[in-house]
């Protein structure tokens, strides 16, 4: 196809220069090893791969002694954080992360040339520095979520039928929160096919809490850190999610997804309505890795009764202080978000965070015969002008290890929706005073 073409022809160009900007000498890490520790997952693999390149180009090596999700990773960093163990090199981070490593990362302005820096796009820098520093360079995972479908449940003239009679509207992809909860239900049909899914635990589902009460017209915190989530519009977005789980409209299991077992549940073509991430596009419409595969379509995400949802962030790596070999371990960072790598990464459908790969990444859209490729890149370009960070301090993942059990007792009907904002609410609050914001 004409845009994979277009892809191939530029990262070969790339190629032909090494390993890119900043790119290190044949042979001068011989000998070195940089331990790593990186976020693992289906959709991070082929970057990977890539790093057998570096190391026949720089002679170093490289050893992934943890590759978890970020979650079980921002467990193990703090708990040797801790221990004092933090002699490992490079590590995945994340901008809603970020800010909790406090004296774990080096300042790569330091290391990596300002030209280099510029090459990325603004905002993802500004996200990657914390008091000053950056702690990051971004990678080709630039996240805002989009509303994955199957296109074939709206090309069914008696389903189209049987919904407008049931709820007095035309069955269309859906525009509103409330029109996915309509429509989940309706295409549910438990134990074989489920309207939607969601994260049901860790950062993941409080994540998905926060920018549903943003677009409801609230917030997670005040301008002094106070929790301020247990509101009216906390209280209607929390009743999303128990409304579709008390109608069996997502899989029992769902309380105990994460972002690989939603990925998974829409390539299984179980699953009528998905919001997820760019990384996934490629994957879902893959037939040699989804049965959802050429019936997939793809939607800018609903609307709230205030706005969009739109929590975002980005990927990245960093470079630990405790490191002995800085100048490897900053080379290895360097190509894993180079411009050749990042080609390769949006190539499966991920948003880039360097300009001129958003460049090409639409050029090959517009000029292409991918339809689909071009679809799902218009719609997360749109996506992108709602996106919004969690709170930048440094107790944000704290907070979601306090909320997130509260809305799984809603979500389950062990407490009311009231009770459980109410209760975690009062834990965000001890949380903050203790951290001396109010």
């Amino acid at each position: 196809m004409k845009d994979l073409r277009a892809f191939r022809m530029l990262m070969a160009s790339v190629a032909a220069v090494g390993v890119g900007a900043g790119a290190s000498a044949a042979g001068e890490f011989d000998g070195v090893t940089i331990q790593a520790k990186l976020i693992g997952g289906q959709q991070y693999e082929g970057l990977y791969a890539r790093i057998a390149d570096w190391e026949a180009e720089t002679g170093g090596k490289v050893e992934i002694s943890s590759k978890k999700s970020h979650f079980e990773i921002d467990r193990e960093i703090k708990s040797d954080m801790a221990a004092g163990t933090t002699s490992w090199c490079v590590g995945s981070n994340h901008s809603s992360f970020a800010p909790q490593y406090e004296g774990l990362y080096v300042d790569l302005n330091a290391f990596v040339p300002a030209e280099t820096v510029a090459e990325f796009v603004p905002g993802n820098i500004n996200a990657s520095t914390v008091g000053g520093e950056l702690l990051m360079l971004p990678r080709a995972q630039f996240d805002v979520s989009v509303l994955y479908y199957l296109k074939s449940n709206y090309e069914d003239a008696d389903k189209s039928a049987a919904f407008k009679e049931e709820y007095g509207y035309d069955l269309a992809v859906p525009e509103t929160w409330d029109q996915v909860k309509d429509q989940a239900i309706f295409f549910a049909d438990p134990p074989n096919f489920y309207g939607t899914q969601y994260a049901g635990k860790d950062e993941a589902i409080v994540g998905r809490f926060y920018e549903m009460v943003v677009a409801e017209g609230g917030n997670y915190i005040d301008e002094t850190n106070k929790p301020i989530f247990n509101s009216e519009a906390g209280q209607r977005a929390l009743q999303w999610f128990v409304d579709l789980y008390e109608a069996k409209a997502v899989p029992a299991g769902t309380t105990s997804y994460v972002w690989d077992d939603l990925g998974q549940g829409f390539a299984s073509g179980t699953i009528a309505l998905n919001l997820d991430w760019p990384g996934w596009a490629g994957f879902f419409n893959d037939p040699e890795s989804s049965k959802a595969a050429g019936n997939v379509g793809v939607a800018v995400q609903p609307m709230g009764s205030a706005a969009r949802t739109g929590w975002s962030g980005h990927h990245g790596f960093s470079v630990t202080d405790d490191c002995e070999n800085k100048d490897a371990a900053v080379s290895l960072v360097m190509f894993l978000t180079s411009e050749e790598s990042q080609l390769a990464e949006s190539a499966g459908g991920s948003l880039p965070t360097r300009t001129a790969v958003w460049a090409t990444n639409v050029e090959a859209a517009q000029n292409g015969d991918d339809a689909f490729r071009a679809e799902a890149l218009a719609a997360f370009a749109e996506g992108a002008k709602h996106a919004f960070a969690v709170p930048p301090i440094p107790e944000w993942g704290e907070s979601t290890n306090i909320v997130f059990p509260e809305l799984q007792a809603a979500i389950v009907g062990d407490k009311t929706v009231e009770e459980a904002l109410n209760d975690a609410a009062e834990g965000v609050d001890e949380l903050m005073r203790e951290a001396g914001y109010y």
